[in-house]
């Protein structure tokens, strides 16, 4: 009897080290294994409906179905209004006329992936659904203009932050640098909570190849303002669709 569970014990160590080896050498040889990854970490690049995207994310198996996430976003946030028109100059720039800030966010959140339909070969998808809550950090920064400075000849132009109250379109060259007004960046923090759903079809059970659509919402409890002459915003809705690729790992 004692004899037998040492053969058992032997068997399962040797089981488990053949495995070891031998499933990273599968993977390297490009052979597909049908075994379970705890670990996934993935890039995602994306559209929204206010702009577009880029994340990273971490997720860890807490049973066949069901993944922990972690993740990380970086954005851009466009107002609908905005329409970008040509200064009063034939050299100038398009700028953004009524543009108060030009805003960028970053969010970071965790939450939980389900396996809706499980794919039942390398062909089919796999249909996964997702919730997501975390903070949000909106930085603002004043959008400068080009405008004509007094009446000097021949002309020069300044840039200034737009100003509702003093400027009108026809008053207006262009856009002004970029660099202009980092230093006056304002930050607005909240949170958000997010859902989605996403289809994966990559050819091996190792890799991660994914269309992912949702929804999201970000929160600001102070508003965060982009065009003049419209509501500063607390409540931010987008839809957003992007490309998941990545890995998985034991």
């Amino acid at each position: 009897m004692f004899l037998r569970k040492v053969l058992h014990i032997i068997l399962f160590l040797s089981c488990s080290q053949l495995f070891s080896q031998s499933a990273p050498q599968a993977i390297a040889n490009g052979q597909d294994i049908n075994v379970l990854y705890r670990h996934e970490k993935t890039w995602k690049i994306f559209a929204h409906s206010r702009g577009f995207g880029v994340g990273y994310r971490r997720g860890k198996h807490l049973s066949a179905k069901t993944k922990s996430l972690f993740e990380m976003e970086g954005l851009n946030l466009k107002h609908p209004k905005e329409i970008k028109v040509k200064g009063n100059d034939d050299n100038s720039k398009r700028f953004i006329y009524g543009k108060l800030n030009a805003v960028g966010m970053f969010r970071i959140g965790t939450g939980l992936q389900n396996v809706i339909y499980k794919r039942a070969d390398r062909k089919s998808l796999e249909i996964r659904c997702s919730y997501i809550v975390g903070a949000t950090l909106a930085i603002a920064k004043p959008y400068y203009v080009l405008v004509y400075r007094g009446n000097t000849q021949p002309k020069q132009t300044a840039s200034v932050p737009y100003n509702s109250d003093k400027l009108t379109q026809d008053s207006i060259v262009g856009h002004g640098p970029w660099i202009d007004g980092i230093n006056e960046i304002k930050f607005y923090p909240g949170l958000h909570a997010k859902f989605n759903i996403s289809f994966e079809y990559a050819a091996y059970s190792n890799w991660v190849r994914a269309i992912e659509t949702g929804v999201s919402l970000d929160y600001f409890p102070k508003a965060l303002p982009i065009m003049a002459r419209n509501p500063a915003e607390n409540a931010v809705v987008t839809l957003y669709i992007g490309f998941v690729f990545g890995k998985k790992s034991f």
